[in-house]
């Protein structure tokens, strides 16, 4: 039987990625999270969760819990997405440090002691371990480029990446990192990157209330997307479809201006009769995005030749219409959840 510990697996991504895994077949999914509460869940599963999730308490920054949850779970698999995000670990670099790469040390360390048929080891690295866009003169950013983080959580998720790669080297079970930029769609809340999901949430609320809820971009340039079930889908199949050995992937994805896609949500709500709601663009003192886009999807595709990559246009649609729906239900809010 084919059990996975995933870790952080009611958050965005989290939720995508129990729902993929059970779409592949999964008969036991171990959601670990500090609050083991439903969370984002609820956006994948609405009425009742599948009998073959399990949610558990645990924080990976505490060594003991760590070792609890995965002696407990006896994982076959696990996803490691459990981390700070970038505004958590500037404002406290410690608990940052202590969480992002002592929880992936606590959690690789769990698994050599406990974890006896574990098979593969799959973690949430980012594009952040690259550095800025301008220090790659050619047309897309490979693995083999070199890493340059420039903050702390990009450093983090570089040296996280390295335990990886050692305790692999060491232990011999299969590990995988993907990097990935910017996720969109529902469940997608926290972080300046989920602005583009933010305007698709005000048309959607505007429509709701007969009104129109103007939302401006803090940011503009290019930068690089992910369609949320695209990503829960890529980390399943990461962890459940053949594989030997250790390797870091850039995650499958597209890079557009940010304008061209404030342009396409319009669109596609104008297709949809919510035009009177949108009043979208980018704020007149938004600096340019100056980080890494334009990643290399050669080497996943190869290793992974189903992994998907929705087109930005229906990606938009399903959330707009995810998001009119809960609207009209009175569960949308601008706020995160």
């Amino acid at each position: 039987m084919r059990c996975v510990l995933i870790t952080g697996g009611t958050g965005c991504i989290g939720a995508a990625t129990v729902h993929a895994l059970l779409q592949l077949g999964a008969e036991r999914v171990v959601v670990a999270s500090r609050s083991a509460s439903v969370g984002l869940l609820r956006l994948w599963f609405r009425e009742t969760l599948d009998p073959r999730i399990g949610l558990v308490r645990g924080d990976v920054g505490d060594a003991r819990d760590v070792e609890r949850l995965v002696r407990d779970a006896d994982p076959t698999h696990v996803i490691h997405l459990g981390a700070l995000q970038t505004p958590d670990c500037e404002s406290d670099h410690a608990r940052g440090m202590a969480v992002n790469v002592g929880g992936t040390l606590h959690l690789l360390d769990a698994c050599v002691a406990h974890a006896k048929r574990l098979a593969r080891f799959v973690f949430a690295s980012s594009a952040a371990v690259y550095g800025l866009r301008a220090r790659y003169p050619g047309p897309v950013v490979r693995e083999s480029d070199p890493l340059a983080p420039v903050n702390l959580y990009g450093t983090w998720k570089l040296a996280s990446e390295e335990l990886v790669r050692l305790s692999h080297e060491r232990h011999g079970v299969d590990a995988i990192s993907l990097r990935l930029n910017t996720t969109y769609g529902k469940g997608r809340d926290r972080g300046k990157t989920a602005g583009v999901t933010r305007a698709m949430k005000a048309i959607a609320l505007g429509s709701a209330r007969g009104a129109v809820i103007p939302h401006r971009m803090a940011y503009g340039g290019r930068e690089n997307y992910h369609y949320v079930e695209d990503v829960g889908a890529a980390f399943a199949r990461a962890a459940l479809m053949p594989f030997t050995g250790h390797a870091a992937f850039n995650l499958r994805g597209t890079t557009i201006p940010v304008a061209d896609f404030l342009a396409r949500i319009a669109d596609v709500a104008g297709s949809l009769g919510l035009t009177r709601s949108v009043d979208l663009g980018i704020a007149p003192d938004a600096p340019v995005n100056p980080f890494v886009c334009d990643l290399d999807e050669a080497r996943i595709v190869e290793a992974f030749p189903g992994m998907p990559r929705t087109p930005i246009d229906d990606g938009i649609r399903a959330t707009l219409e995810t998001f009119v729906a809960m609207a009209k239900a009175g569960e949308l809010r601008l706020d995160p959840v």
